[in-house]
């Protein structure tokens, strides 16, 4: 407990956020900037999963491998890459980037904010009430005049498979966080996380990768190619990559110590020297106090579009970020909260990129940078649309980048108003193409005016003007 609570049975504040995730931060901030009070419930460390465990730690083990990838491309350049990954700097700055696991900085930045910082672990009491317990077991009622944010985020949802329970498992945050390269690695899923460790500990060392997909594909929510795309370049570095594979059976030999055993449907048996799950996120909503709210523990908290949760009489309680399960992403959930900390002070505000536009990259080597609607989205929703895609290496900014680049660009284009609802990069470095896509999808901009903005050359950017002749029948 912050001190600014110590010796007092409750405070009151007019919002109380339970959650100090970049989500939980950010909600606060934007109330404080609106005039408003704010105090920020966190058990663990002030600056959440990103920070920590996810996005900071992955992808600073990631970028020694991808940029001496890129400079083996580069004829003039490869020569004089004579070496290897330097294993212990990586993991020494992957320590660094996830500042060692010590939130002191992102303390110091909620009290310059002016929020008011409770250590503990928060849990609705009733309307406007949150009950802090302190690692002591001394509780505290804080009490929110106007509302109470839940910014709890989610964890790693562990499958139905039988003996996973029972043995030692790698999740999301063991994966990134390891001290030491493992020997070989068995990945149950091929989503962001699976894919990104994947390649991370291959290039930093790891002799044995084999990712296991349930889906006929890996990347199965983003379009076709880009998984397809993808998985040859792991399959090009040494990684197996199996598809329609479903783990039934997971045992480990010596106990903890020894190497792990995963039996597949079709009785294929893999070994390694760790698993790692890595099938997808669940809301932390278990151990927050619903019950005293009339909702049901479990699940995501479904909320209207001004992240109002549904079934709470009163318009008080709101849930952003990974709990409403609306786009779980460190951008998106900041995104709400920016959103959120408005519509408590009063102002007009409602949530629809995070279900429109959507911005996703994936820090494999080559990237995937996607936003808004895939074909099959699109689809789904019955929008009339058409899509057009070349290769990224028609324009000379690719050319530039080296030899034997593959990748490839699409946009998915409303029929009706001629705009663009969908875009997906597959290339070296395209995350920086991203948010001119977002831009355009956000705004509205129409085919014909974007006719007009033209891309500079010699840049990859320039893959903007062969989609739009594409899109006109011209090459």
């Amino acid at each position: 407990m912050s001190e600014a609570a110590a010796g007092t049975d409750e405070h009151t504040f007019d919002v109380v956020v339970i959650g100090g995730g970049a989500a939980g931060e950010n909600a606060a901030w934007y109330a404080i900037d609106n005039g408003l009070t704010a105090a920020i419930v966190e058990s663990e460390l002030v600056g959440g999963e990103c920070t920590y465990w996810a996005c900071m730690p992955s992808k600073a083990l990631l970028r020694p491998g991808e940029a001496l990838a890129a400079a083996r491309r580069v004829p003039g350049a490869k020569g004089a890459v004579t070496g290897e990954v330097d294993v212990e700097r990586t993991l020494h700055s992957r320590d660094a980037f996830s500042s060692h696991w010590d939130d002191k900085y992102q303390v110091q930045w909620v009290e310059s904010i002016g929020a008011t910082l409770l250590r503990g672990r928060g849990r609705l009491a009733g309307p406007r009430r949150v009950e802090v317990t302190d690692d002591d077991g001394n509780v505290t009622t804080v009490t929110a005049r106007q509302a109470v944010v839940v910014a709890t985020g989610s964890r790693a949802a562990i499958p139905p498979v039988e003996g996973l329970d029972e043995i030692r498992i790698w999740d999301t945050r063991d994966v990134t966080t390891a001290k030491e390269v493992p020997d070989s690695l068995v990945i149950l899923g091929g989503g962001v996380v699976g894919i990104e460790m994947a390649q991370a500990w291959r290039r930093l060392g790891t002799s044995e990768v084999t990712i296991v997909e349930l889906f006929d594909r890996i990347l199965a929510r983003e379009e076709p190619f880009a998984g397809a795309i993808v998985q040859e370049a792991l399959e090009a570095e040494g990684i197996t990559v199996l598809t329609d594979a479903k783990a039934v059976r997971a045992s480990r030999e010596d106990g903890d110590d020894g190497p792990v055993t995963v039996a597949l449907a079709d009785g294929t048996e893999l070994t390694a020297a760790e698993l790692v799950v890595a099938t997808g996120r669940r809301a932390n909503t278990e151990d927050i106090g619903l019950g005293t709210v009339g909702l049901s523990p479990g699940g995501i908290l479904e909320t209207d579009d001004q992240l109002r949760v549904q079934g709470v009489a009163g318009d008080w309680l709101y849930a952003i970020g990974d709990v409403n399960g609306r786009a779980l992403l460190t951008h998106q959930g900041k995104y709400q909260a920016r959103l959120v900390g408005d519509l408590i002070a009063g102002h007009t505000r409602q949530a629809w990129a995070d279900t429109h536009a959507v911005p996703r990259v994936i820090f494999s080597d080559p990237q995937v940078a996607a936003v808004g609607l895939t074909c099959s989205q699109a689809r789904d929703r019955n929008i009339p649309f058409r899509s057009v895609e070349v290769d990224l290496g028609s324009v000379a900014g690719t050319a530039l980048l080296g030899s034997g680049i593959t990748g490839k660009a699409q946009l998915v284009i409303d029929d009706a108003r001629d705009s663009i609802i969908g875009a997906t990069f597959v290339g070296p470095g395209v995350g920086e193409m991203l948010h001119a896509a977002t831009i355009a999808i956000v705004s509205g901009v129409t085919i014909d005016r974007l006719w007009h903005a033209v891309p500079a050359f010699p840049t990859v950017s320039e893959v903007w003007l062969r989609l739009l002749e594409a899109d006109r029948g011209i090459g």
